[in-house]
């Protein structure tokens, strides 16, 4: 399942417990502070120990009301403010990258790309498509992973895009497809290999990269350009079934977002697109222990296979929903960078290991 605040447990101790949050008596907003209501509903879930709530919302953030966590979202962009518009703890922002690419004028329609160093010809290129419940999240939250795969002469690119509710889920897939176009219409002047490009999501980010890399509709012409598609702990592969198997709360949010629709349920799932062109290498890596992940990358995988495509899902034990995508390529995430170096390696011929 996508969680729908994937930095609460950093930032939301920082946002929101550092104010006296157990004492607040505000029937409100409280001003910039979460109602009284959401307080409670945080309480219920994690508890009255401040030391123990950053890690329980790190697994169970998205078991937040959708009102809750846009509470929650207003409090850490006022934050934001306060401190100059940082976006988050120092450690999981991403160094300076080595060229930006904007794609249209909103401020979230831009691509940070990290070359590695002394690239000599034309090489592969990861784009990554953060999560956030589709509410949520920045394309600076990158951590480890582009200096890992720079080490292995790849290119690694990671890409914002508009949120809800300003805009649709379908336009948030057209800004992923648009930054798919962007960068292939940009590779001589970037120096990657064009005709190389791996899709790599995490979270809500994963369906839109999912989506993206199964119906050609989003990134045009540049649609054969995605050699690859690499899947981070997604629950969305097939939205009626992830609505019809989620939990209350959850199911909220996916109604929030993709509304009760089933057409547009269909329209968004990317399954739905399984045996169309699809790109021709997928792995989808899920938490092994969460239920519904599993089911929807065993599903899609099961599906690309019997559609002649080259997938599979793997499960990786000992971490989480974020730490999947926080520890890749660091020797706590050693499972899944292994898997995802492995990946590569058979499909774009990058250097792993390294």
């Amino acid at each position: 399942m996508s969680r729908a605040v994937p930095f609460l447990a950093a930032g939301l101790a920082a946002a929101v417990i550092a104010t006296p949050i157990l004492a607040q008596r505000s029937g409100g907003g409280g001003g910039n502070r979460p109602s009284r209501q959401c307080i409670q509903e945080i309480v219920k879930l994690c508890g009255r120990d401040r030391s123990q709530i950053p890690a329980c919302l790190q697994s169970k953030a998205d078991q937040l009301s959708s009102k809750c966590q846009g509470e929650v979202q207003q409090r850490m962009q006022q934050r934001r403010q306060q401190r100059g518009g940082a976006e988050g703890p120092p450690q999981a922002r991403a160094p300076n990258a080595s060229r930006t690419v904007f794609f249209g004028s909103d401020k979230r329609q831009v691509i940070d790309v990290f070359e590695p160093a002394d690239a000599v010809e034309d090489l592969p290129l990861i784009l990554f498509v953060h999560g956030g419940g589709w509410r949520m999240g920045d394309n600076k939250y990158v951590q480890e992973k582009p200096a890992h795969f720079n080490r292995n002469e790849i290119y690694f690119a990671s890409t914002g895009y508009r949120l809800f509710p300003d805009v649709t889920v379908e336009e948030q897939a057209t800004d992923v497809g648009a930054a798919v176009q962007a960068l292939v219409g940009q590779a001589s002047a970037i120096g990657f290999d064009k005709d190389r490009i791996v899709l790599m999501g995490h979270s809500a980010g994963a369906h839109l990269a999912a989506l993206v890399a199964a119906d050609p509709q989003y990134a045009g012409e540049a649609f054969s350009a995605i050699k690859g598609v690499v899947l981070l702990d997604g629950g969305g592969y097939d939205i009626a079934a992830t609505m019809e198997q989620a939990e209350q709360r959850q199911k909220r949010l996916y109604t929030d977002i993709f509304s009760d629709d089933p057409e547009r349920h269909r329209a968004l799932s990317p399954l739905t697109y399984v045996g169309g062109k699809d790109a021709p290498n997928w792995l989808a890596l899920y938490v092994e222990e969460r239920e519904i992940t599993r089911m929807q990358a065993q599903a899609l995988a099961n599906a690309l296979v019997a559609s002649g495509v080259k997938a599979s899902a793997v499960p990786i034990a000992g971490t989480n929903h974020s730490r999947m995508t926080r520890e890749m390529g660091t020797e706590a995430g050693k499972a899944q960078t292994e898997a995802v170096d492995a990946f590569l390696a058979m499909v774009v011929g990058s250097e792993a290991g390294g």
